[in-house]
């Protein structure tokens, strides 16, 4: 199996929406603004929580999309098409933001952004950090790029692999420059993982996409082993495990990083990652949250005299 170097980016992902625990995203926002290194992409569901994020100082906004009818209506009290229409309302928002920058132009015909393949013509496609000249300048875009319940849902059960390809492509013609596609309930297994990303595949290119997996059954590293076979180069996890939804009953958090890069590291594939210090943030995060870890490799980790940095 032969695999680039895979490369972690710190993402931190807050909602301005109608869900009530996310009511406080501004002050959120306010706190980490100028967290060095990381990129601070903001969920939103509309034009009117695209306004409320950029006014908040968000120089990215994912918006996302379900390809389950009742999740949709549950989560963002909307039907799939509804929810499409209001993101390209937000995908022409985002142009226009982008649009009103005056070095936008300068920046396009400057070797660095024709180096980091800026698409300024496409209405989300944005480089979110681009170095003209020496000076680094922050750009305003728009990443829509989320799709939930591609598997199963919680209310209709299976998810057809061809209403998964429907959505990602109406996203991706919007100009997304990254689609990734989420098992919400952590249903998913490799036998259901291969015909759902076959689907997708088909109408958006494998480079465009990257995934998303919870673990609440356990499956979530076989699945995203098979995803990397497939050509997948861009895996969702998080801390500790951290994550859900409030629409998902039963649902676990997300994949642990910890577990990823583990998995990663006994593939051979170099992450620049450091397991011992990811695991402190692991352990800083589930102590404040009085909480433990879901992350194996961190408990296990924790058992024995290891150092993890090694590993």
């Amino acid at each position: 199996m032969s695999m680039s170097a895979w490369k972690a980016v710190i993402l931190w992902k807050h909602q301005l929406c109608c869900v009530p625990m996310l009511a406080d995203a501004k002050d959120v926002m306010e706190a980490v603004r100028n967290l060095e290194g990381a990129r601070l992409p903001v969920l939103t569901p509309n034009l009117k929580g695209f306004e409320a994020a950029i006014a908040a100082g968000a120089k990215e906004v994912a918006i996302f999309a379900s390809a389950s009818e009742s999740f949709s209506k549950s989560n963002i009290n909307c039907s799939i098409e509804e929810s499409l229409t209001r993101y390209r309302a937000v995908a022409l928002a985002a142009k226009k933001t982008l649009n009103s920058c005056p070095w936008v132009s300068e920046l396009a015909g400057h070797e660095y952004g024709q180096r980091k393949n800026l698409i300024l013509s496409n209405p989300v496609e944005v480089w979110l950090w681009a170095e003209v000249y020496g000076e680094k300048r922050r750009i305003h875009s728009a990443n829509p790029r989320y799709v939930s319940c591609v598997v199963g849902c919680p209310v209709e059960g299976a998810i057809s692999p061809s209403k998964v390809a429907y959505v990602a492509k109406e996203l991706y013609d919007m100009g997304c420059f990254e689609i990734s596609l989420g098992d919400t309930i952590g249903v998913a297994t490799p036998g259901a993982i291969v015909p759902m990303l076959e689907a997708v595949m088909a109408v958006v290119p494998v480079e465009k996409l990257a995934v998303h997996f919870h673990d609440t059954y356990g499956q979530s590293l076989p699945n995203i082993l098979l995803s990397l076979q497939m050509g997948i180069s861009t895996i969702d996890s998080s801390v500790a495990g951290l994550g859900g939804c409030p629409y998902a009953k039963g649902a676990s958090g997300n994949v642990a990083t910890e577990d990823v890069v583990y998995m990663l590291n006994g593939l051979g594939v170099k992450t620049n990652v450091d397991l011992g210090k990811l695991m402190l943030v692991g352990d800083f995060i589930s102590n404040r949250l009085g909480r433990p870890s879901g992350s194996k490799t961190a408990i296990a980790l924790s058992r024995v005299n290891v150092d993890a940095s090694k590993i």
